[in-house]
């Protein structure tokens, strides 16, 4: 059987479809090499060439001086370890959520999907959050960071979404061979959701790793903060202040520094994630379709 030729019409279609793809594809890309490339050169390069390929306007002064910094290491492995306890959290709380609630003989599921819902749309807010944290004597600890925003309401959603597209069939064959509930989940329903939780665990630790305003609340201990606090610090430190600088020279060469501080610790604080994307990229598409089509 011959092949439906495309008519000049899907050509034209296909075309447009193409360019805008291009174009978005650059609209992503273009940033993310500007911003590699700019933390490797000369400030005074970059600002009067634009991007250079020449290697005598490169400098690895930027990353000396984040890396140069003890505190640096510290604040990678504490950011690590946030994201990473969070992410085991929220990913635990929404497939053990979202299970029950995709049974269609789960009494009650109506009544607490509707409570879930409710509390999308209204919440206690900062003064009263500090508030319940400090009272469970939680500040300055991880359990501030990790266990309030632990459940994901639209995660839950998302989960329940992605079981109810599950065969059913296969619940009843194993009750037939006198499996348990605990049984189907682990056995059968888990490694049948390897999609679905890996988006909600790239989600969450993606979420975590670029939040610094929890951090910011919570902590008071500088050896506790995780590295994007601890990057704003070293920032907000480097930042001219004309007041305790007296020296022109003195006061371009700190704007100098700055500027290279700045793309340095932007890629050293992307580098993780761009590193951890390709590993979870064969579970993202199949997950997020599934679970939002459903």
């Amino acid at each position: 059987m011959d092949s439906i030729k495309p008519t000049k019409m899907d050509r034209i279609v296909l075309g447009v479809i193409f360019t805008l793809l291009v174009l978005l594809v650059v609209a992503i890309i273009g940033p993310l090499i500007y911003m590699v490339v700019a933390s490797f050169m000369e400030p005074t390069a970059l600002l009067n060439k634009g991007l250079s390929f020449d290697f005598s306007d490169y400098s690895l002064e930027g990353y000396r001086m984040i890396l140069s910094d003890d505190k640096i290491i510290g604040g990678f492995l504490n950011a690590l370890l946030y994201s990473s306890v969070f992410t085991v959290i929220t990913v635990s709380v929404c497939v053990f959520a979202g299970y029950p609630l995709s049974l269609d003989d789960f009494v009650g599921r109506k009544i607490i999907m509707t409570l879930f819902i409710i509390t999308m749309f209204f919440g206690g807010g900062l003064i009263p959050t500090y508030l319940v944290v400090k009272s469970l004597g939680m500040l300055d600890t991880i359990w501030a960071l990790v266990i309030p925003g632990a459940v994901s309401v639209w995660n839950i959603i998302l989960a329940r979404t992605f079981f109810r597209g599950l065969p059913k069939e296969m619940n009843e064959a194993a009750k037939i061979d006198g499996a348990s509930d605990f049984t189907i989940f682990f056995s059968i329903i888990i490694p049948l959701s390897k999609p679905i939780v890996f988006v909600l665990a790239l989600y969450a630790f993606v979420g975590h790793w670029n939040d610094f305003f929890q951090s910011l609340i919570y902590l008071e201990n500088q050896d506790k903060y995780p590295l994007q606090l601890v990057l704003r610090r070293i920032l907000i430190l480097n930042k001219v202040d004309p007041n305790i600088v007296s020296s022109i020279k003195e006061q371009a060469e700190l704007a100098r520094l700055s500027e290279l501080m700045k793309y340095a610790a932007i890629v050293v604080s992307s580098l993780p994630l761009l590193v951890m994307y390709p590993f979870f990229q064969k579970y993202f598409e199949k997950g997020v379709m599934v679970g939002s089509l459903k």
